[in-house]
């Protein structure tokens, strides 16, 4: 999962990133409302964590903006207001789920895969596929009966692949998918990820590399 967080208090915002990294989840961060446009039109984020009260442009004119633009990620508010009045005014501008500030981080994590899954086809709670079952709620991977321990970025490349229900998933795409923005698209990352990944998933290999495509499970 693909998360952009726009909040303009700078502690709240890489605290909150390097938990949701921890969660598995590429997380890319920006602290005003101009800097979460641009991020927001140019890259494929699934869910964008979106405070009210950004500064250069208001937390709502960037939520009418990406509504308007047909923006496919999920936008979840953030505000330091709980009252009702304001829950209302978040959901009339398009965003999908608003939160009070302060707020416990695992209802935060809870809320980010719930509105994830809107953006996919239905899938069941735990991934499966040729042996291999992923629970993304327990971050938990298991090959035939057998637990399989996996780096949080292995994780997250796995839980790609298995959604992708037995389709070819490209190199560019795991990268957009599975690593924030930091990375560079002439790395061999995901080369070597994907190497450690059927290591540890054991013989026989289930994840097969597509010549000039990608991977497929």
């Amino acid at each position: 999962m693909r998360v952009l967080i726009a909040e303009d208090e700078r502690v709240l915002a890489d605290v909150v990133a390097a938990g949701l990294r921890r969660e598995t989840m590429a997380v890319d961060v920006v602290y005003d409302g101009d800097a979460a446009l641009e991020r927001a039109m140019t890259h494929a984020y699934d869910v964008i964590v979106l405070d009210r009260d950004l500064p250069s442009i208001h937390g709502d004119e960037v939520c009418r903006r990406l509504v308007a633009g047909r923006v496919a990620a999920r936008i979840i508010m953030l505000t330091a207001s709980g009252d009702l009045r304001s829950k209302v005014e978040g959901l009339t501008l398009g965003a999908d789920d608003y939160l009070p500030k302060p707020f416990d981080f695992p209802e935060l994590v809870a809320r980010l895969r719930a509105l994830a899954r809107r953006t996919q086809l239905a899938v069941p709670p735990v991934l499966a596929r040729a042996g291999v079952t992923l629970d993304p709620a327990r971050r938990e991977v298991f090959r035939d009966g057998r637990y399989v321990a996996l780096s949080p970025k292995e994780f997250a490349v796995l839980e790609v692949l298995l959604r992708a229900d037995g389709n070819v998933v490209s190199a560019e795409e795991l990268l957009e998918k599975a690593w924030d923005e930091n990375i560079s698209y002439f790395t061999n990352s995901v080369r070597v990820t994907v190497m450690t990944l059927r290591r540890k998933l054991g013989t026989p290999a289930v994840i097969e590399t597509v010549t000039g495509a990608g991977y497929r499970l």
